[in-house]
Parts: structure tokens; C-alpha cells; sequence
């Protein structure tokens, strides 16, 4: 049996997840990091701006360690899903340094307190806003993944480029004309299984 250690394991799996949200930009012009993918605007340079925006609010205000930078969400000034998105004067630059800082001050966070401390939300109702570290940790960590995802599908669907993150595609290595004939196979599959019409 190996020795565990709970606060790397959590700060590992995030690490993971962080790493792949500015990588989906690399290469990519202005206008496909912040162009709307979905209905609801999805795209990839907001989906780093988000995980800022989580990350400081959930790792850092939330633990009393406010990192001067107001989430959004409380912004009463700021544009409705300013979050979600990047105004044309904020450059891709600025919104992934942001991210990198908010990293930063998510790891000093961790590093500082026990995973049982006890932290406040402060957009919560004020009768059910407390959370432990550990439970921040797992929140954001599942939200990081979440929109990784998300980024990797947008990402597929621009230049057919998919990894989980650099040097790892994490696909079974087929040529370009196995996987059209595989999709071809499964759009198939979902015509049978729908039934005649």
C-alpha cells in the first residue's frame, strides 16, 4: 500500500484540468477563442475567464484571502455573464495570466489551511454558505473538468485537434479515413436505433 496524501491528490487532479483550458487556444485566431459554439454562448477564452472567476472566489475569498479581483457574478457594473465571456479589450493574454494568477493564489490557499477549515461563499444565502477547504477543492475541481470538456469538444469541432492535453490525445491512433468510416458507423447505428422514419 502506498502512502496517500489527500491535499496533492485534489491540487493534482485540478492541476490537470487547468493545464488543458489554455492549451485548447494555442493556435487559434481571436475569433475562434471567443466566438459563441452554443445556443448559451459557449467559448473557449470564457471558459478560462470563468475558472478564474472560480477558482479566486471558491480558493480565495471564500477562505478570507480575497484576491482583489471582484468575481463578476458580484460586479453589480459588469456586463450580464461577464464571466462566461471576454470583452474585446481584454486580450487572450491578460484573461490566461489572469488564470495563472488565480492558480497561484488557489495554491497558497491550499497550502495555508487544513483541508477541514471551514470557509464562507460569499454569493451563497447566508443561512447555507459554509463549506469546508475539501469541499471547495472537489467543487472546483469538478468545475474545471467540466467546461476542459467542453473545451475539448469546441476545439474538436474547429480544427479537429483533441487531447486530453499536450502530447496526450488519449484516442486509439487511427488514420484520418478509419475515423470518418467510425463516425460514419456510429451515425449509422443512431438511424437504426431510432426506428423507421
Amino acid at each position: 500500500m502506498t502512502d496517500s496524501d489527500p491535499k496533492a491528490d485534489l491540487r493534482l487532479y485540478l492541476q490537470f484540468a487547468r493545464e488543458a483550458l489554455p492549451w485548447k487556444l494555442d493556435g487559434l485566431s481571436e475569433y475562434d477563442i471567443r466566438r459563441p459554439y452554443t445556443p448559451t454562448g459557449t467559448n473557449l477564452l470564457g471558459l478560462v475567464k470563468h475558472a478564474a472567476s472560480v477558482e479566486l472566489g471558491y480558493l480565495g475569498d471564500s477562505f478570507g484571502r480575497p484576491s482583489g479581483e471582484t468575481p463578476p457574478w458580484l460586479d453589480e457594473t459588469a456586463e450580464p455573464n461577464a464571466h462566461l465571456w471576454a470583452m474585446a479589450d481584454e486580450s487572450r493574454e491578460h484573461v490566461v495570466e489572469r488564470y495563472r494568477r488565480a492558480w497561484a493564489h488557489s495554491d497558497a490557499t491550499v497550502e495555508a489551511t487544513s483541508l477541514d477549515t471551514t470557509g464562507t461563499v460569499p454569493w451563497w444565502p447566508s443561512d447555507d454558505n459554509e463549506l469546508t477547504l475539501h469541499h471547495a477543492l472537489v467543487r472546483v475541481i469538478a468545475d474545471t473538468h467540466r467546461h476542459a470538456g467542453h473545451a475539448d469538444i469546441i476545439r474538436e469541432l474547429i480544427d479537429g485537434s483533441v487531447g486530453m492535453n499536450e502530447g496526450n490525445d488519449s484516442l486509439t491512433q487511427r488514420d484520418a479515413a478509419w475515423w470518418a468510416n467510425y463516425r460514419s458507423r456510429l451515425e449509422q447505428t443512431a438511424r437504426q436505433a431510432s426506428g423507421p422514419g
